[in-house]
């Protein structure tokens, strides 16, 4: 294992992996802030496609599902049973206590995550997740089911939280489209005389909000909806960084463990934060019309990764034996599988209900992960 330099208690904390660790999952979490950046630049959201999307979370859970099952559960399993020979058992022993320790881990990583999911549901107010939730299921096929009040500010806290994603992306891409017209129209109107300026400034401002004409509901309707936004900001806030949390802690384990794979890792994790972080500052941009405030609230979703990274960092600083590797590679293996089936493959099939880049997209995903781990065995 890697993971250990040597015999003596130095563990993980002196590995020479440690720096490449954290600065791949600060990388990965940092890659939502490109995503959040397009609130900025409204032509980038005109070119954000359905298939595009869909296509970068196939590549990360097809990358994460086969690391998991493949690599990742093969070293919980290696760790179990190194730790029950040198607890005296001999190799057959050994051998099944490893595979019955290491699958109860993988669940019950799994088990950690239905918890999880279940606690940011509740945090965000039940949103949906591009899947349903407990009594959620029938009323999927119910188009009212989860409408949401017209005036209640919405933050998401990961890719697949709206109702429709993809009606979302051509609601956000027609809202792009009025705020490049109305730039277009306020450049060619720059000379005009300032009274005219002003009133046509006001005509295009409420277009843009998509509010009547009459000021004093407008400013009403905008104030309550920054207040809306401020106070749920703290539990979303918590539901964000518990949701990333256990994606840095699985890029910092795998990168630590074999840092050709964890990197890979950490890329299509890193790829599957850029929609992450749209998906999370647009609607708080539509909502409050505060770049600068959407902007953050989607980096955040990255930002707290290495929480998760600082987490296992602990783990390992303290503890130096085989049963406590086993246990958090494990634990990581299900955290990943569900992540991917549980968020990623269902949100990527709503921008992509025809499977027109999905599955090809998230084998691919398989292919690029096993070719670093022939080429970290080489």
């Amino acid at each position: 294992h890697n993971l250990v330099t040597g015999n003596s208690n130095m563990g993980v904390v002196k590995s020479e992996n440690l720096g490449i660790a954290f600065g791949a999952v600060i990388a990965a979490g940092a890659s939502t802030a490109i995503g959040a950046s397009v609130v900025f630049f409204p032509k980038l959201v005109k070119l954000a496609s359905r298939r595009v999307l869909a296509a970068s979370l196939g590549f990360a859970a097809g990358v994460m599902t086969y690391v998991s099952f493949v690599e990742i559960f093969q070293k919980s399993t290696d760790a179990f049973t190194t730790h029950a020979l040198e607890a005296g058992y001999d190799q057959d022993k050994a051998d099944s206590r490893g595979y019955v320790f290491g699958t109860l881990s993988f669940f019950g990583g799994v088990a950690i995550m239905i918890v999880l999911d279940k606690i940011v549901n509740r945090l965000s107010n039940g949103d949906s997740h591009g899947h349903p939730h407990g009594e959620d299921d029938v009323n999927m096929l119910n188009p009212e089911a989860h409408k949401h009040d017209n005036h209640e500010p919405n933050i998401p806290h990961c890719v697949g939280c709206g109702e429709d994603p993809g009606a979302e992306l051509d609601a956000w891409q027609m809202n792009a489209e009025k705020e490049i017209e109305a730039d277009k129209v306020r450049l060619e109107n720059e000379t005009a005389v300032e009274s005219g300026n002003s009133t046509l400034d006001n005509e295009i401002e409420a277009e843009n909000n998509g509010v009547g004409n009459e000021a004093g509901v407008n400013a009403i309707e905008d104030a309550t909806e920054k207040k809306k936004l401020q106070n749920m900001g703290l539990q979303t806030a918590i539901a964000i960084a518990l949701h990333n949390f256990p994606e840095g802690l699985a890029t910092f384990v795998a990168v630590l463990s074999e840092p050709k794979v964890g990197v890979i890792l950490a890329i299509a994790i890193g790829i599957h934060n850029i929609p992450e972080g749209l998906c999370v500052a647009l609607p708080v941009y539509y909502a409050s019309g505060n770049r600068w405030k959407a902007f953050w609230w989607g980096a955040l979703s990255g930002i707290t990764e290495p929480i998760g990274a600082f987490f296992g960092w602990l783990i390992f600083a303290t503890s130096f034996n085989e049963m406590v590797y086993g246990l958090m590679f494990g634990l990581v293996g299900g955290m990943m599988v569900m992540i991917s089936f549980r968020e990623l493959l269902p949100t990527a099939n709503r921008f992509d209900p025809k499977d027109t880049v999905v599955s090809y997209s998230a084998v691919f995903g398989m292919l690029v992960m096993a070719v670093s781990l022939i080429f970290s065995y080489i």
